[in-house]
């Protein structure tokens, strides 16, 4: 990433003056194609890379743009399901750095950028762009979508977005925009009173998915998740998606329901295929080193563990099961934790090698607080740490989880390519 915009803050820098100053200049590539975008807290990769995937196999050349990433930057900017190559992200970089710096834009901003140019120059028709954070003044709040969507609203950046649901909702919100219509698969009437609030202020056609009424036949395993999705004209389409768990099912029924409300609808055939298609690694990601089996998932937030812990119940995998997580100090790992430690046979706590030193946390005095009734073990050095999970798993199963810097190094280490191994 350095290479890229060698110097650009890393900092959280709310605006999107620099980003329509730096789109201006350079003639506003991001309205040479058209545009999705997703946002929420959690679910919000899911539903862009089903996006993706569907428009790939109804034919079009589709752009992805998610972050943050688990093992390469590259994976953050993806055309037809795989990574832009290095140097054509080198060489844009390198073109636009002088206009990123001009303008004193954050390194988010000009990752943006470089999506929102490299998409034009390779001609893209559509890009599926996901929110960084929050919605409103998130850098990617500059692009005209056809559809936008909102996949939850849960506690999560409260240091940014606020403490309660309705103003994170509103922070969310942000992303509606006058005559494009919305789709949400939040429920709780607090922060669905915001969100169709905004819509009606701003003339977006409101539309929800209510998964209780709108996905049947549901069946998880570890092959993915298995359902059936009510139509925008009522039928039901069967479907299935790679990624487990019932919460996966709401991911892609909403990023169904969203394709459908495109002026050009994808097929059947083609949303069939595209679902059952993605590929979004590090979202309850099973997968097998001899006789241990490895479970990736992201978790970041209370929300987040809780369909951790859902798709674990579910998935009954072989025992016994280590959990090695290594969370961020600004997260609430107070209450992230009591589901994995309660389901654990032994637990492992790491400081991931890729985080920010000023976000690490303290792992042992965490154990202190959260380990009665488990054994907690601390190693700081994360590859020391797979290696300590591996060993206490016993041909077992290993969950690796708390944050996207986790997983990243534990899938580096162990040498999986995240969009490549199974």
């Amino acid at each position: 990433m350095d290479a890229l915009f060698p110097g650009v803050p890393t900092a959280v820098d709310w605006g999107l003056g620099r980003m329509r100053a730096a789109l201006a200049e350079l003639g506003h590539p991001h309205r040479r194609y058209r545009a999705m975008h997703v946002g929420g807290t959690n679910g919000k990769g899911s539903v862009a890379s089903t996006w993706a995937s569907v428009l790939r196999h109804q034919g079009e050349r589709a752009g992805l743009y998610t972050s943050p990433h688990l093992c390469s930057f590259r994976e953050r900017i993806m055309i037809d399901g795989e990574p832009v190559p290095a140097h054509r992200l080198l060489d844009t970089a390198a073109r636009i750095r002088p206009l990123a710096r001009e303008l004193g834009m954050s390194f988010f901003e000009a990752s943006t950028l470089l999506a929102l140019v490299v998409f034009a120059e390779e001609r893209v028709g559509t890009a599926c762009i996901e929110v960084g954070l929050g919605g409103r003044l998130d850098a990617t709040n500059v692009i005209e979508p056809e559809v936008t969507a909102i996949t939850n609203v849960a506690l999560d950046h409260q240091d940014y977005l606020g403490d309660t649901l309705e103003e994170i909702a509103r922070e969310k919100a942000g992303i509606i925009k006058p005559g494009v219509p919305v789709v949400t698969a939040e429920g709780r009437p607090a922060a669905l009173q915001v969100l169709e609030d905004r819509a009606a202020r701003v003339g977006a056609p409101f539309h929800r998915i209510e998964p209780w009424r709108d996905i049947a036949e549901l069946r998880l395993g570890r092959g993915g998740t298995r359902f059936s999705v009510r139509t925008a004209g009522g039928g039901l389409l069967d479907l299935h998606t790679p990624l487990p768990g019932a919460h996966q099912a709401a991911n892609a029924a909403l990023a169904v329901r969203a394709l459908e409300l495109l002026p050009c609808p994808p097929s059947p055939d083609a949303v069939r295929a595209g679902v059952a298609g993605v590929r979004w690694p590090g979202r309850g990601q099973v997968h097998r080193v001899g006789d241990l089996h490895y479970i990736f998932d992201v978790a970041h937030n209370r929300a987040a563990v809780g369909a951790l812990a859902r798709i674990l119940a579910d998935l009954a995998p072989p025992r016994p099961l280590v959990v090695l997580a290594g969370i961020l100090g600004d997260k609430d790992w107070s209450r992230m934790l009591p589901p994995l430690v309660d389901f654990a046979d032994r637990v492992v706590f790491t400081i991931p090698a890729s985080a920010p030193p000023e976000r690490n946390w303290d792992p042992r005095a965490v154990a202190s607080e959260v380990g009665d009734g488990v054994s907690i073990e601390v190693v700081d050095d994360v590859g020391a740490a797979v290696m300590r999970a591996a060993g206490l798993a016993r041909g077992g199963t290993v969950v690796v989880t708390g944050s996207c810097h986790t997983v990243g190094d534990a899938l580096q280490i162990l040498g999986v390519n995240p969009f490549r191994d199974g």
